[in-house]
């Protein structure tokens, strides 16, 4: 799908245009190859490049072609129960800003909609405005995920299986986050010399601030992993210490139940036993057995085996 947007500084709202014009956006999501191709012949682009735009393990990294540049990035969307990361491509053409995404990505529908302060023809401006756009996307996600786990660490001994594969999903999207945060920094460190784009000064503190709110996302993120596994480890550790006191509790048992069955086993022998004549022969056992089995139990106790 191909869409054209529109709006010049006279402009009050955003227009949909039928044609390529200049000053113009370009959307493009989920490109047939026929499209890709038709669009890079129309606009002069680098075919090449536009299919890396919707590869979905392509890197963030920055290409310059025949004087237009190529940025690509990634945007953290939810597919069930994860959140992964999608590709999206920004091209800064002399005449047009285009954007090349292999699905639809929530954050540009505010964009699309005329809802954000923007005019086209400003495609520095209007492609900054998009990073920025994508940190909020990888914010909001990083959000939720600290809210879980924080909420699953203060009920640490009542975690679930469930709880546990929820943190394995948590850490695959931080990880995945953090691959694609780190190559966009150094993306942002290449915008901010100034070489690859005409930067004006408020273009600079734009690029400025996206570099520094990309480096606080990147600490985020290794902060969401250090508590995840931090409570995977706490986690562990008390299930080992309950088995642990299971297997005593129950060994300690065993050792008290042992020497009781062993004197009743012999008792029960047809051979001539001390006090088989006896006929208080069955008390005087049970308080022998008894005294043995306590004076055993005050041993545990005191050993703290128990």
């Amino acid at each position: 799908m191909i869409q054209i947007y529109q709006r010049m500084v006279k402009d009050r709202k955003m227009r949909t245009l039928e044609k390529y014009h200049i000053g113009s956006w370009v959307y493009v999501e989920n490109p047939s190859p026929e499209e890709l191709e038709s669009l890079s012949s129309e606009l002069s682009l680098d075919n090449g490049l536009l299919l890396d735009g919707i590869d979905p393990y392509e890197v963030p990294r920055l290409e310059v072609k025949d004087g237009t540049l190529y940025v690509f990035a990634r945007v953290p969307h939810e597919t069930g129960e994860e959140t992964v990361t999608s590709p999206v491509l920004f091209v800064i053409h002399e005449h047009y800003l285009v954007t090349v995404s292999l699905r639809e990505l929530s954050f540009f529908t505010p964009f699309r909609k005329g809802e954000e302060d923007l005019h086209t023809t400003q495609r520095t401006k209007l492609f900054l405005q998009m990073f920025a756009s994508v940190n909020r996307v990888y914010r909001k996600s990083m959000t939720r995920m600290n809210r879980d786990v924080r909420s699953a660490g203060v009920r640490l001994e009542e975690i679930r299986n469930k709880d546990i594969i929820q943190f394995v999903r948590f850490e695959t999207s931080l990880n995945d986050f953090l691959s694609s945060l780190v190559p966009a920094q150094n993306v942002l460190t290449n915008l901010l010399s100034g070489n690859l784009l005409k930067l004006y000064e408020e273009d600079r503190d734009l690029v400025e601030d996206l570099s520094l709110t990309t480096s606080e996302l990147i600490e985020f993120s290794k902060s969401n992993l250090k508590t995840i596994v931090n409570i995977r480890e706490a986690y562990s550790t008390i299930m080992t210490n309950n088995l642990n006191r299971v297997i005593k509790l129950f060994t300690s048992v065993t050792v008290l139940l042992t020497i009781p069955t062993m004197i009743a086993s012999l008792y029960g022998m047809n051979v001539n036993l001390p006090f088989a004549d006896s006929p208080h022969a069955f008390f005087w056992i049970i308080i022998f057995t008894s005294g043995i089995s306590f004076a055993l139990i005050l041993l545990f106790a005191r050993n703290r085996w128990l």
